[in-house]
């Protein structure tokens, strides 16, 4: 009955200490800085309590859920020796944490807006709902993509570093052609796509995986997927820019 409530304890502390250094900067500021006191004291206090708790509980559900579940998923797939399914799996686990990611959808509403503002795109509703739906759908699609290539980098043991050097390149030449208006939004795609779900989530389908094929290390191939995830939304921006 203890060790279960002092380990929820010592996750609390842990959690209190991550948050510490966030807090000291903000009162540093603003107390010797802007020399202001906290508007609502209380109501901040209590929102911090909040949100030490919130981040308590989420590592918490990601240690009892989120990282066996997608290990678990990984060796599964393994042992039933279909790459097809393996494939699918990793796409559809892309595209699907991603198209509802709600970072994704302010960033794509705020880009459509700001086009049309601009004159880039048709200033009617229409056009700019078109326009943030395609651009969450490119960003969907481009992450399951970036995934499927993760995946199949751990399956052949490439190197991850020339996989991305060489995608990173491919980006800045791309960005030379592409409209002026789509780069920010490119580069920023592929920063709001990794989740709180899709993160955990798809490192341990990696580690999984890893884990399951003779010759892989899981520290050395297990890991990158999430370059891959980050990387591939850039490149698929760039394109849509260009076609849009």
């Amino acid at each position: 009955m203890f060790a279960p409530t002092l380990s929820f304890v010592l996750l609390v502390l842990g959690t209190l200490r991550d948050l510490v250094p966030i807090i000291a900067v903000i009162a540093v500021f603003q107390l010797a800085v802007l020399n202001q006191p906290y508007p609502n004291l209380i109501e901040i206090l209590i929102g911090l309590v909040f949100v030490m708790l919130g981040l308590t509980l989420f590592v918490k559900g990601l240690e009892m859920g989120l990282f066996p579940l997608g290990e678990g998923l990984a060796q599964d797939f393994v042992r039933k020796g279909s790459l097809f399914w393996l494939l699918l799996f990793s796409f559809a686990l892309g595209f699907g944490t991603t198209v509802a990611e709600p970072a994704l959808i302010a960033v794509a509403a705020e880009a459509a807006r700001t086009a049309a503002e601009r004159g880039t795109i048709e200033p009617g509703q229409d056009a700019i709902d078109s326009f943030a739906l395609g651009l969450r759908y490119t960003v969907a699609v481009s992450v399951g993509a970036g995934i499927t290539v993760g995946v199949l980098r751990i399956l052949k043991g490439w190197p991850v570093h020339w996989l991305i050097i060489c995608g990173y390149v491919i980006a800045v030449v791309m960005s030379l052609f592409a409209p002026d208006e789509i780069i920010g939004i490119a580069f920023d795609s592929g920063g709001v796509t990794t989740s709180t779900i899709t993160v955990p989530l798809v490192t341990a389908l990696g580690v999984g995986l890893s884990t399951m094929i003779r010759g892989r290390n899981p520290l050395f191939d297990g890991f990158g997927l999430i370059a891959f995830a980050s990387l591939t939304p850039i490149l698929f921006v760039l394109v849509f820019g260009m076609l849009m």
